[in-house]
């Protein structure tokens, strides 16, 4: 009797189950619900995810490429922690691609975008209101993918999708503690510019968000002992 070949659709379940692993992770990273350091073992995710070693190990080398999970040899895998340089070459590049971003954002605006934008910022108004930093947290990047998705540049997209989870790591090993970490104030002031169809104003917003972001992060190299496991079991 010949072999049975397998069934076309496993392939994409792997990958699937690739993908659910990283979006999980990436998740955490962006609500700081996992911390600069936090090791990250392939049993306990695999047993998280139901998913194999393999798989894992998979979606944490993807992680790798995209700068937000460290490989150390025969140690594991750990969140990234960025440095001070790091941190200003992520916000350089950042600088350099969203107000790109925000001139296409305005040449493809339509009053189904200006809507769904509008949506968001109350979610994030919403969020502050009720004290939610987590979801804040995630909120605020989830703004400036918005409008890249809104923009219809893709490699943009990409790129800029891997520059929020690397900012979301610095924002909370360097943010001093009592600033906000992305206001939505300045989310709106872009959102009004991309609705006039403004695009120096829009670029002109976006550099100043950005550039005050970057001024509010008190960049020095944090003390190895400052991330604990208390930290994260107590979060």
């Amino acid at each position: 009797m010949a072999a049975k070949t397998r069934p076309k659709s496993e392939a994409p379940d792997v990958s699937d189950r690739v993908s659910r692993i990283r979006e999980g992770v990436t998740a955490a990273i962006l609500e700081h619900r996992l911390l600069p350091g936090t090791k990250l073992g392939e049993d306990e995710i695999g047993e998280i995810y139901g998913a194999s070693r393999t798989l894992v190990r998979t979606a944490l080398q993807q992680l790798t490429h995209e700068g937000i999970v460290h490989i150390e040899k025969n140690r594991g895998a750990f969140v990234a922690r960025p440095t001070p340089a790091d941190a200003r070459e992520v916000f350089e590049a950042r600088r350099l691609i969203e107000p790109a971003i925000v001139d296409h954002a305005v040449d493809a605006v339509s009053p189904a975008w200006i809507d769904r934008l509008q949506r968001h910022l109350t979610e994030e108004r919403d969020a502050e209101l009720r004290g939610d930093a987590r979801a804040s947290v995630r909120l605020s990047g989830e703004f400036h993918r918005l409008v890249a998705e809104m923009s219809g540049h893709s490699i943009y997209l990409g790129f800029l999708k891997e520059l929020i989870a690397r900012s979301s790591l610095i924002i909370l090993l360097y943010r001093r503690h009592d600033t906000p970490a992305c206001g939505t104030d300045h989310h709106a002031s872009i959102v009004s510019a991309i609705r006039k169809r403004d695009k120096q104003a829009a670029r002109a917003q976006m550099l100043s968000h950005l550039r005050e972001i970057e001024a509010e992060l008190f960049l020095k190299a944090p003390a190895a002992d400052e991330l604990r496991l208390a930290d994260v079991l107590g979060a």
